[in-house]
């Protein structure tokens, strides 16, 4: 009874979405921290009304790249932060491609002090992987970072590139000493520029973007991490992942007992290369969106439970960078914002005949349970008690155009506009506190802050 009058905020009313499945019931917060989910609701307390919504845990997206230090013309931590919340998203992990680029743990230092108090998000930093300096994964402090980006194809805003074997299997075996996950990027750079000198020239077009950067790359890439995973033992988790048969390789491997992951992104569930050549650069992706059945591999996977986690890189460039010709005009696109929604859309319309319970339940795993674990967020991703207060208010069935002015990333543009969307996030709470009511377009208080990291097991 002292943790229900101890309570600063109740949520009534909604279908909970916790470990043990979908429920009815309250939950109550305290102190930054959900206290309870129960049946009763104690006299006194404050009440966020929920009825017609799913109550999810605040969700996760383990890849963003919110652009600072460095390129803040295009992204900066308040509009990113912004644009998270708006999407449902609590927490972040942020990439190192930065200016200057996130390589030790002195930058990682000087970023968080230059984010300051701008974020409305927690949040926590993958290490950049330095391939002059492998041997840093192998001493990483994992109060700075547990996890390094790896970069295997480099691209516009893609400033240290692995491209020696040999300092690619150090990496490995440094981050395997070390107890660092990797996150790949996973592209042969080598191929690529075989086929180019071969080719000669760039793509004429974007009816030709995908065959500029084909898949072969990818898989390559893919086949040598199983490669460098079976030999180091290093926990791995493939970024971005496009194809059938990275797909297929990756599962197998990790049915194999390797200890290899993988996400794919809202991007890669919702366009095809169809949409790269009828969008042009708002829909060019590094690695590119392929093609129907590509997509169609990635949905299964999804519903199959192989995915890991689904990631938004959000990665966005201003209108004008966008508008350069094909051949520098950069790859990424906004997407923390729209992540949760698509994917929704995307599983209501794919499997209109699913329970909403069971859907959800499948949404909240991806984009909460799953990369909180996986990344060791403490007290993230899970509506129970002891975890932190970080709640979405979801309606599942409210349909709705999304449009330029929605969007609150500061790019100010989005690949979905004019997309129909089904599912909305009405509220989000992040700590206990209301930081986004769409009912008022109103943004609560920058209370974010940076998580420390435990050492992956």
């Amino acid at each position: 009874m002292d943790t229900l009058s101890g309570a600063d905020l109740a949520v009534t009313g909604g279908r909970l979405v916790t470990p043990d499945g979908v429920r009815d019931g309250t939950v109550l917060m305290a102190g930054g921290r959900i206290a309870a989910v129960t049946a009763g609701v104690p006299d006194g307390v404050p009440r966020l009304d929920a009825r017609g919504h799913y109550v999810l845990p605040g969700l996760v997206d383990s890849h963003v790249h919110f652009r600072t230090p460095g390129l803040l013309h295009k992204e900066d931590w308040a509009h990113g932060s912004r644009a998270a919340v708006a999407g449902g998203v609590t927490t972040v992990l942020d990439m190192p491609n930065t200016v200057p680029p996130t390589l030790s743990a002195e930058a990682v230092l000087a970023k968080a002090a230059t984010i300051g108090e701008a974020s409305l998000v927690d949040f926590r930093f993958h290490l950049g992987a330095d391939p002059a300096h492998p041997e840093l994964l192998a001493d990483l402090d994992p109060a700075i970072a547990t996890s390094a980006k790896v970069f295997m194809a480099g691209h516009q805003t893609a400033p240290t590139v692995v491209r020696d074997p040999d300092q690619l299997a150090r990496i490995f075996a440094a981050a395997a000493a070390g107890g660092v996950r990797l996150v790949l990027h996973a592209e042969d750079e080598s191929l690529f520029t075989l086929l180019d000198n071969w080719r000669g020239g760039d793509p004429a077009s974007y009816a030709d973007y995908e065959r500029w950067r084909p898949r072969s790359g990818a898989i390559s890439a893919v086949a040598q991490i199983i490669s460098l995973v079976r030999r180091y033992g290093t926990a791995a988790h493939v970024l971005h992942l496009s194809s059938v048969e990275e797909a297929d390789l990756v599962a197998a491997a990790h049915a194999d007992g390797l200890p290899l992951t993988y996400e794919v992104t809202g991007h890669h569930l919702s366009f095809t290369d169809a949409d790269t050549r009828r969008l042009g650069a708002r829909a060019r992706l590094s690695p590119p969106i392929r093609s129907q059945h590509d997509q169609d591999r990635l949905w299964a996977a999804l519903r199959a439970g192989e995915v890991t986690t689904i990631g938004s890189d959000h990665a966005p460039h201003t209108i004008a960078e966008k508008c350069r010709p094909v051949s520098v005009a950069p790859p990424g696109l906004p997407g923390v914002q729209e992540l949760a929604v698509a994917v929704w859309t995307g599983m209501r319309r794919r499997w209109p005949d699913e329970p909403a319970d069971d859907a959800v339940v499948r949404l909240v795993a991806h984009l909460a349970d799953r990369p909180a674990a996986l990344f060791d967020l403490t007290g993230k991703g899970r509506l129970e008690p002891g975890a932190d207060a970080d709640l979405v208010l979801f309606d599942p069935d409210h349909t709705w155009m999304l449009s330029a002015a929605d969007v609150r990333a500061k790019c100010g543009w989005s690949a979905y506009e004019s997309w129909t969307m089904t599912g909305r996030v009405a509220v989000t709470v992040k700590g206990g506190q209301v930081v986004w009511d769409v009912a008022t377009g109103t943004f609560g208080r920058p209370t974010g802050r940076w998580l420390s990291g435990a050492v992956v097991r």
